[in-house]
């Protein structure tokens, strides 16, 4: 797995950081299958896999060079600087163009999940029964997390800390959304947009030299729950790479069959067309959230009853979606002849 990178190697390296975190950003898009298409995530998982004993005693030892080359070190800092970037830049950029311009920012994502189906299942060989059975599995997974209703946001820390383990679960196993996964926690906002804000915020101040944040206890509470949900995602992107790596030494092409299912069941999630749901008082008005926001509790899909432009835009951002994916395919394709 390890490899001399050139420094257009270590650039795209922070590249496809980048844009696995905007994926884990947007519910309904996995981080994983970036990583997937962008043909790394095998290294990912086998690299996070050896943060174990062994690590830990390199560096505890102080053997720093021995423990940064045996968790391949420059691979994962490369990605998860890009993903770092990735919150502070893209992901603010996202928001944005959620707010303004939803329903094609739905729309691109779908035509990119399609994409990534496709890019996937082309290599996967024959199929069999027992594949297709593991396929059909996934699909109904897929399609169940999809319309489950989301429940309370709860800053309970030990709640937190659990959200953290599950939210990963978007970056190592494509096609299950991390963010999606909180949205039905409840924690959704409160993890990865109040508590994020609150981290910008603080280090706005730092650099301002103002202080006056530590008597803010509103801002602690969310810079404690930001702390302690990093500290689960940790936890579960080693406790789950090490299942992960486990099962594809073993099983690899049912655990792709289970994987390509489980995407296709979640374009639902993705799906452009949608209504939000919002939670509603006894006389019938919206609810709103402490920071004035209203309370979403779902969705309703729709077909587009009339071709406007809006839906011709809509179908067009879709089909970009599909040749953002397909163009990385021919990228690498073109990459590979060249090196033949």
């Amino acid at each position: 797995m390890h490899q001399h990178r050139s420094f257009s190697d270590k650039v795209w390296l922070v590249l496809k950081g980048l844009g696995m975190g905007a994926a884990n950003k947007v519910p309904g898009v996995s981080g994983g299958v970036v990583a997937f298409v962008a043909g790394f995530y095998e290294e990912f998982i086998y690299s996070l896999q050896k943060v174990n004993k062994k690590a830990f005693k390199l560096f505890f030892y102080g053997r720093f060079k021995s423990f940064y080359k045996y968790t391949n070190g420059q691979f994962l800092s490369l990605l998860i600087l890009g993903m770092i970037i990735s919150y502070f830049s893209v992901s603010k950029l996202l928001d944005y163009l959620i707010v303004h311009y939803e329903l094609y920012v739905w729309s691109a994502f779908f035509g990119m999940i399609i994409g990534s189906i496709y890019f996937i299942a082309k290599d996967f060989g024959d199929w069999n029964r027992k594949y297709a059975i593991y396929l059909l599995c996934g699909v109904i997974a897929g399609v169940a997390i999809s319309f489950l209703e989301p429940a309370k946001e709860n800053s309970n820390l030990f709640f937190v800390f659990f959200c953290g383990i599950i939210s990963v679960s978007g970056m190592t196993l494509p096609g299950l959304s991390g963010s999606f996964i909180l949205m039905l926690f409840g924690n959704y906002v409160l993890l990865l947009v109040d508590s994020v804000n609150a981290l910008f915020d603080t280090f706005a101040n730092i650099i301002q030299l103002d202080f006056t944040w530590v008597y803010n206890t509103q801002r602690i509470e969310l810079l404690k729950v930001l702390a302690v949900f990093s500290l689960g995602s940790l936890v579960g992107l080693v406790s789950l790479s090490h299942l992960l790596a486990y099962v594809l030494k073993r099983f690899k092409k049912a655990t792709y069959a289970v994987i390509i299912g489980f995407i296709a069941g979640s374009l639902g999630v993705v799906w452009p067309w949608k209504e939000k749901k919002y939670a509603l008082n006894a006389l019938g008005e919206i609810q709103f959230d402490a920071n004035g926001r209203e309370i979403i509790i779902g969705y309703n899909r729709f077909f587009p009853s009339e071709i406007g432009t809006e839906t011709i835009l809509a179908i067009f951002f879709i089909i970009i979606g599909v040749l953002i994916v397909l163009s990385l395919d021919w990228y690498d394709t073109h990459k590979n002849t060249q090196h033949v």
